[in-house]
């Protein structure tokens, strides 16, 4: 048998053909292939054949004796059907490929096009340019021939043998220019002139007239010559550019005058000359300084400087930064009617605060500790007749003596209100004083008319020991009894009020910068430093840069005593001010300036004046001073304290109260005071010194906490001054009775806030730490800072009342009387007991 079996072998099936390679960057390439032909099995005569199709489009059944063992009918048509399904796959894939083939051939046909196009469009605006240039040069070159002829004329007339070509000659030569067509012209040279011009002519024409620009006369330039790039041309079209706007030119330099203070950063004395800051830095690195942008630098090098880049420096002083801040004299023209400010003032619990809620009808007196005032409250009321009055809530205990002092210096009204049934008290005559060392006008309130007790006449007589005289006692003074409780006279005393004011004739001009006083300042953790600022002159701005004290900043935000965010605040106007660097102190002035950098240096300067000043009187010292400081020492027991509040009046007030404690024998030293929560520096410096910390309404956080379990450091908290002073000043006398300490049982944190009928507000809380009692008393603290302090309404435990809730576990909390509660809140729990104290 041979090799093939009978069968024909293997070969090419329709010659050889060609097949088109597709490669990256659109480039292709046909090569020649040979395709193998299919190997065919023909039956044998007489078996049909199993690949061939019935007439109803069915593959037909295959003869079993030739069939393959094992295969049925129905697989075998199955197998046929797969293969015509294959083959049909096998087409659609190639017309598929084709079509491919097609659309990416179109595809790079079409780019190719474009490319060509824009070679071209660049090609024809390159030579309309060049053609453009060489037009104009070619008008300047005829201009400049024709002005030569012109002269060449002149010249020749003058000539005194004008016959005579030799001198016309030498007439035109001694112009340095060529022989015009003028009468002294040979006719040669007119032969020999005429026929370039006419070539030149002609060639213009031609070159006009020769219509569009191809792209091999764009690249070849049409004269086979080369050609510049695009790129020179654009650096061509680029200078010319520049020169047209002269920025070619060279500037002239400009000296300026530099003010140079005793130190300056870097960068501002770059900025004051107008040179770039990496040139003043390379100059201060030539000169062996190594320093960067931010850093300061000397005067005397400063000089140099300024110096080495050609300006003229001026010294100034340190002092001399605050001359920015200017006293401008207001033009009569630019006035315009302003609120009154009016203070209210009086002795503790005479009813200042709820006379000012009346007006308001609000209640701050409810938010306030032990329902007296201890901070200064700044509101304004727009009456029924639409006039606008700002008020300010002073203190009435004596520790807040600096309080209303700062109440009536800024103060256009004072409202001295006395309580009809307890007459003329000591803070009220103090209250007195500040009016009258301020120079401001006074309004008697005789307050709880309603009482059966009450006396007006007695609180008249006796204010006349005080050179008080009212108008019921032929005085000049308003006086108005009202009843802050009942509403009684508050109309009669918003009409003393206008009456005042008309007299006063308040104006201001707001359309200037603006000037205020700090009426109180505090350290919020979530907003930062806050100051209460009431605006005197000029219109506060968001995006204001201010100076207040030793601080500086930019308004971050404002907002007036609702609580709503303004954008600006004028004349009369109380308003938080939100975006200090620090916490200034109360009664600091606020003024607006231009630049951050000015508001840095005053700042700057004014907290190196104050420690300065605080330095140079603790040096102060004699040795009379130092020898009875010994001896004080020696016999003088002192109680070391640190005072931290929540706002600076309340720490200024406790610090002055705190002075007034002691004798002889015993007196109180206050280590540190200061705004905010009591922190870990706080626990350390009273650990060093065996000093109690005092928290009023301010909270230790958790490590402070922790440090002080540690090293034993006692803290102690207090919402009420009363409370506070009594408690020093039984310690340092050494009689101490029973005292009620509170010992926290339990926090808890507010997770939801829910509102129910008949209970109001309920806090879904989880006890987070020791237990919570239903007897106990709470706190609410928001941020650390005590907002209400109180008793529980109801503890319930789903829906049971219980008694108390175990750690870890959740319950409902509402307070009595309160519904300011807030997701995220924390809640105090604590018991008060008696337990006796001994004076280590």
């Amino acid at each position: 048998m041979s090799d093939t079996d009978g069968k024909k072998p293997l070969g090419i099936r329709g010659g050889p053909g060609s097949v088109k390679q597709s490669f990256s960057h659109g480039r292709t390439k046909s090569v020649v292939v040979e395709t193998k032909r299919k190997r065919v099995v023909v039956p044998k005569p007489g078996v049909p054949n199993p690949a061939s199709a019935a007439p109803g489009g069915k593959p037909m059944k295959s003869d079993p004796a030739r069939r393959p063992a094992g295969i049925s009918d129905a697989e075998m048509e199955r197998r046929m059907k797969a293969l015509s399904l294959a083959k049909a796959k096998e087409a659609e894939d190639i017309q598929r490929r084709a079509a491919e083939e097609k659309a990416r051939d179109d595809e790079r046909d079409r780019r190719r096009k474009e490319i060509d196009d824009k070679a071209r469009e660049d090609a024809e605006r390159e030579a309309a340019l060049k053609a453009k240039e060489e037009d104009e040069a070619r008008v300047k070159r005829e201009a400049e021939a024709e002005r030569t002829r012109a002269a060449a004329a002149k010249t020749v007339k003058k000539v005194d043998s004008p016959d005579d070509p030799a001198a016309a000659q030498a007439a035109i030569q001694k112009q340095g220019e060529r022989p015009s067509r003028g009468a002294a012209v040979t006719p040669r040279a007119r032969e020999r002139e005429e026929p370039n011009r006419n070539t030149r002519n002609k060639g213009d024409a031609d070159s006009r007239r020769s219509g569009k620009l191809t792209v091999n006369q764009a690249l070849t330039g049409g004269e086979g010559g080369r050609q510049r790039s695009m790129a020179a041309m654009k650096r061509k079209q680029d200078r010319m550019r520049q020169k047209a706007m002269g920025s070619n030119e060279p500037r002239e330099k400009v000296v300026r005058d530099v003010q140079v203070p005793e130190t300056i950063i870097v960068s501002e004395l770059a900025n004051r000359m107008a040179e770039r800051v990496a040139d003043v830095v390379k100059s201060l690195m030539n000169m062996g300084m190594m320093v960067t942008q931010n850093q300061p630098i000397d005067v005397d090098t400063a000089e140099l400087i300024v110096e080495e880049f050609g300006h003229k420096i001026v010294r100034v002083s340190d002092s001399d930064v605050e001359d920015v801040i200017t006293q401008i004299e207001d033009d009569e023209k630019d006035l315009v009617s302003r609120p009154p400010v009016i203070t209210i003032m009086g002795h503790v619990d005479h009813g200042k605060t709820s006379l000012l809620d009346s007006l308001r009808h609000a209640s701050v007196t409810a938010s306030e500790a032990g329902g007296i005032t201890q901070h200064i409250g700044a509101y304004q009321v727009v009456t029924d007749n639409g006039a606008v009055l700002s008020f300010l809530d002073t203190p009435g205990h004596a520790a807040f003596t600096s309080m209303r002092s700062r109440g009536a210096q800024v103060t256009d009204i004072v409202v001295l209100v006395v309580a009809a049934d307890d007459s003329v008290m000591p803070q009220t005559i103090e209250a007195i004083n500040h009016a009258k060392a301020a120079n401001v006008p006074m309004i008697v309130a005789i307050n709880k008319c309603d009482k059966p007790d009450a006396d007006p006449n007695k609180v008249r007589t006796e204010l006349l020991q005080h050179e008080v005289v009212v108008e019921a006692m032929s005085g000049e003074v308003q006086d108005v009894e009202v009843s802050a409780k009942t509403g009684k006279g508050l109309d009669q005393l918003l009409e003393a009020i206008a009456l005042q004011a008309e007299i006063l004739e308040l104006k201001a001009n707001p359309d200037r910068v603006a000037q205020g006083a700090v009426i109180e300042a505090q350290l919020d953790v979530g907003r930062g430093p806050v100051a209460t600022v009431l605006i005197q002159n000029g219109t506060l701005k968001r995006g204001d840069i201010f100076v207040v004290g030793e601080q500086w900043g930019k308004v971050r935000a404002l907002v007036n005593d609702k609580g709503d965010r303004v954008d600006e605040a004028g004349p009369s106007v109380p308003v938080e001010v939100l975006g200090l660097n620090g916490t200034p102190e109360a009664g600091d002035v606020l003024n607006v300036v231009a630049t951050e950098a000015q508001a840095r240096e005053i700042s700057e300067y004014r907290e190196h004046a104050a420690k300065e000043k605080r330095a140079a009187a603790g040096a102060a010292t004699t040795l009379d001073q130092l020898l009875a400081k010994a001896k004080a020492d020696q016999t003088v027991a002192e109680l070391p304290i640190l005072v931290k509040a929540d706002v600076q009046g309340s720490a200024e007030a406790i610090v002055q109260a705190m002075e007034k404690i002691g004798n002889d024998e015993v007196r109180v030293r206050v280590l540190h005071y200061g705004v905010g929560a009591i922190t870990e520096s706080d626990i350390s410096l009273a650990e060093a010194s065996g000093a109690p910390v005092i928290g009023f309404n301010v909270r230790a956080n958790a490590q402070a906490r922790s440090t002080a379990n540690q090293k034993g450091v006692e803290i102690r908290y207090y919402s009420v001054i009363y409370d506070l002073v009594d408690d020093v000043k039984a310690a340092a006398s050494g009689l101490l009775s029973a005292e009620v300490r509170e010992n926290f049982i339990g926090y808890a944190q507010i997770k939801e806030v829910f509102k129910v009928s008949n209970i109001g507000k309920v806090a879904g809380c989880i006890v987070t730490e020791g237990v919570a009692r239903r007897e106990a008393g709470v706190r609410l603290l928001r941020d650390d800072v005590v907002i209400h302090e109180g008793t529980l309404k109801t503890l319930k435990r789903f829906k049971d009342e219980v008694k108390e809730v175990q750690s870890g576990q959740e319950c409902g909390m509402a307070f009595e009387a309160y519904d300011d509660i807030r997701p995220n809140d924390v809640i105090e729990i604590f018991e008060r007991e008696e337990i006796e104290r001994n004076l280590s």
